[in-house]
């Protein structure tokens, strides 16, 4: 499966204001505001909550995160099938609330090669970034875990760590789209992350904790 670029991912995390009924509410507001601007959307959800979301919206679904296990005793494990099973269209992984190894990233990315599947790694800065691409994901993105959180976007922050990313990674394999995290929340951040060569963001709380999650998004991507 592949996603028409710019891209926008959301995830969801374990905000109260993300979870259970509000998560569904949550992925109704990215299908709206995908169909009205035409930029793809995508929600990463808590597992708990794949099955509903893709059972009663159109929209592409990551898991926030796989191990590297297979089927047996891995109690409070993730396992692969079993979010397969859920309807998932692809995940994130190694995200810097949830490191994994290099050897499990090169392991889950596999498997969702072998499922046609969308995997996206997240990295911390060039060198994970270039670490990561040489597994051939479908995407990196790139967010310096200091800035997550702040509303202090990357792509002005430190937008070298964008431009870094992107230049290397596509000397490795110029099919790896590279996405820009941390701090984006306006039209602004956005625009600059694409400006640097980012085809799209990975974002939380700036959209999760607003007023109107819709109207966030569809300001998110007014100026692309």
């Amino acid at each position: 499966m592949s996603l028409k670029t710019p891209v926008v991912i959301l995830n969801f995390k374990t905000y109260l204001e993300s979870s259970g009924e509000k998560a569904l509410d949550l992925a109704n507001a990215l299908e709206s505001a995908g169909e009205e601007s035409g930029i793809t959307m995508v929600a990463v959800p808590q597992a708990i909550d794949i099955y509903r979301i893709k059972e009663e919206t159109n929209i592409p679904v990551l898991s926030q995160h796989i191990d590297a296990v297979s089927p047996g005793g891995h109690t409070g494990s993730n396992l692969f099938e079993s979010f397969v099973a859920s309807g998932i269209d692809g995940t994130l992984l190694n995200h810097s609330e949830c490191r994994m190894t290099l050897a499990d990233i090169a392991e889950v990315v596999k498997k969702t090669k072998e499922a046609e599947l969308i995997s996206c790694v997240c990295t911390n800065n060039i060198e994970t970034s270039v670490a990561a691409a040489t597994f051939s994901p479908d995407y990196v993105a790139v967010e310096p875990p200091e800035l997550i959180g702040t509303g202090i976007p990357v792509s002005k922050a430190d937008p070298e760590v964008v431009k870094g990313s992107v230049s290397k990674v596509k000397a490795i394999n110029k099919d790896v789209k590279v996405l820009c995290g941390a701090g984006i929340s306006t039209g602004d951040d956005m625009a600059a992350a694409i400006e640097l060569g980012a085809e799209g963001v990975l974002l939380a709380s700036g959209i999760i904790k607003a007023e109107s999650p819709k109207d966030a998004l569809l300001d998110l991507v007014s100026k692309i």
